[in-house]
């Protein structure tokens, strides 16, 4: 007994992805945040824009830091994403706030 086999297929799409250039020397600390504050610090220390979004993808706190803390004071406790933009360039990094 022979059956027939059909298959098909997609073609591959390849996008051309350019690897986002990350924020140079980053450091945040502490993390895990128990207080009210975190430093964020860059080789640059230049103005940044940061944004924490909570576990849903909602922003729960826009902020332009001139120095290195950041208030969270306003945040409960959770796991946020961190995005971090200076000179351009922009990176996450996971944020736990006990």
């Amino acid at each position: 007994m022979a059956l027939p086999i059909t298959t098909s297929g997609q073609e591959l799409v390849s996008i051309n992805t350019v690897a986002p250039e990350e924020v140079k020397g980053f450091k945040m600390y502490p993390n895990p945040a128990y207080g009210d504050e975190v430093y964020i610090t860059t080789a640059k220390n230049g103005n940044k824009k940061i944004t924490v979004y909570d576990v849903f993808g909602e922003v729960v706190l826009v902020d332009r830091l001139t120095t290195n803390t950041l208030n969270i004071s306003g945040l409960v406790p959770g796991v946020y994403v961190l995005q971090v933009t200076e000179n351009k360039k922009t990176m996450t990094r996971k944020l736990v706030i006990k």
